[in-house]
């Protein structure tokens, strides 16, 4: 809250033929009755006030004391002069201005934005199992983070307050490379890596700079629905191909110019494409001139084994835009994500960058260099992997003894969910409405549907849950899955 001292209170202008002294009366009181100063609230000094207003103190002074001998203020040895504690505040009058006729329309564009998926007015809760989409933000090592960023903060210098390259802060794009070239086999330099606010505004820039009206762009169906709504805004032809247990099916794949997939973990049904379908989709691209999208949102943490090789390890022609994001991996307020785009595509990446929002945070971005060359990145990926493998395997031991029959959990391999299929024809909208009621959060597989049929089932997070939590929350499931599904 400003002090007294600060506020900047916004007068009418002064009619002519009306006194300083009647004018500065009049707009004061009209404050305190219309509540724009609350019963309470402490005036500015005659000194600062008559400085903000232009006027000599002595006329302040004198409005001050006539507004005291009215009752409307009071004037305390020590405090300045506030607004008497309990005065009433008259209701605003009523306003007589006719309502429009209608609201201003919204464009065609306007529309599409506005039917956004995502909730607009998400808060800050704490998550319910089985909330999708959730690192355990408990295990993240705030102490580290804070150690790092205060002494960033003291290192700042003048010149790092100015604007900054659109691309990102090279020695973040420099750490992340070097990460990538290690543990995703991903030959690329710094130059190719874009620094982003988040993976969808990596889709966003993908989609205005590569698709026209018309052209066709395919994406997962079912699959992340956020990718298909921003290529619909751009006039794309969206096409939903077909998933199976091995990700997107490319045994017939329509012409496009742009392609989406989560080639690691495909969202929602979770399986991972094979090095045949990696090389069919790479020789798609070949043939239509197309890029792919290949969105890596969590395939580094894989609990059978290493991280697999990213498809952008197999482009040997620039035809592949590798896509990471820090949400997942560390924590959704960072808002860093990174793009590793081809050769060609790296200066009108830059260049859209620097139109739409010239750069991301300098601090964030600084602290999270050091955290990455200092190892403190790859330390955290190693522990989570760990422990979000054990989740995993405490929530498959889970389902199995108290929801065999009900509910079938796919065999959870990589990442912070789990997707499990309800009996053939079960309604799974129905299902996630019902466990809400009980405090269980799921997602249903509808969800992500375009175009293609896709299986009844459950997109459920289990990585920010201990197994305490994980045996409670698959406990309460049974009854309500038992009345629902007989």
């Amino acid at each position: 809250m400003k002090r007294a001292g600060e506020l900047e209170l916004a007068l009418a202008e002064r009619p002519p033929g009306i006194s300083l002294q009647r004018w500065l009366c009049g707009e004061l009181r009209a404050a305190i009755l219309s509540g724009r100063i609350a019963p309470g609230g402490r005036l500015p000094s005659t000194r600062d006030f008559a400085r903000q207003q232009g006027v000599s103190r002595g006329t302040v002074l004198a409005a001050y004391e006539q507004l005291i001998a009215e009752g409307y203020l009071a004037g305390t040895t020590g405090s300045g002069t506030c607004v008497v504690p309990n005065l009433p505040v008259a209701p605003p009058l009523a306003d007589t201005t006719p309502p429009p006729a209608a609201p201003p329309r919204l464009s065609r564009l306007g529309r599409l934005l506005a039917d956004s998926p995502f909730a607009s007015r998400e808060g800050r809760t704490t998550a319910r199992p089985f909330s999708p989409n959730q690192p355990d933000l408990q295990a993240f090592p705030r102490a580290v983070w804070h150690r790092l960023s205060s002494r960033h903060s003291r290192t700042i210098r003048a010149d790092d307050l100015g604007y900054a390259e659109p691309a990102g802060d090279p020695l973040l794009r420099r750490a992340i490379a070097e990460h990538l070239r290690y543990a995703q086999r991903i030959a690329c330099t710094a130059d190719n890596v874009m620094i982003v606010g988040s993976a969808q505004q990596a889709l966003d820039l993908c989609a205005r700079l590569l698709l026209d009206a018309g052209d066709g762009a395919l994406v997962e169906d079912p699959g992340y629905p956020g990718a298909a709504r921003l290529f619909a805004l751009s006039g794309a032809t969206v096409h939903g191909v077909p998933v199976d247990a091995a990700g997107m099916r490319t045994d017939a794949l329509p012409p496009g110019r742009l392609a989406y997939v989560t080639a690691a973990h495909q969202s929602p049904l979770g399986g991972t494409m094979p090095v045949d379908r990696r090389l069919a989709l790479l020789a798609w691209a070949e043939a239509q001139d197309a890029l792919i999208v290949e969105d890596d949102y969590d395939g580094e943490y894989r609990f059978d084994g290493a991280p697999l090789p990213a498809m952008k390890s197999l482009d040997r022609h620039g035809r592949v835009l590798y896509l990471g994001t820090f949400s997942k991996l560390l924590f959704p307020a960072l808002r860093l994500a990174y793009a590793v785009v081809p050769d060609w595509l790296v200066e009108p990446f830059a260049a859209a960058l620097s139109l739409t929002c010239r750069h991301q945070s300098l601090f964030q971005q600084g602290v999270l260099a050091a955290f990455i060359d200092e190892g403190h990145f790859a330390r955290h990926l190693r522990q989570m992997r760990q422990r979000y493998g054990e989740r995993a395997a405490a929530f498959e031991q889970a389902c199995r003894a108290q929801l065999a029959g009900l509910l079938q959990v796919a065999p959870i391999t990589t990442g912070l969910d789990a997707t499990a299929l309800l009996p053939a024809a079960s309604d799974d909208r129905a299902v996630v409405a019902a466990l809400a009621q009980w405090g269980i959060e799921t997602r249903p597989i509808a969800f992500y549907r375009l175009q293609q049929p896709a299986p009844p089932g459950l997109v459920m997070g289990f990585s920010s849950f201990g197994e305490p939590a994980i045996r409670r929350g698959i406990a309460a499931m049974r009854p309500v899955l038992e009345t629902l599904l007989g």
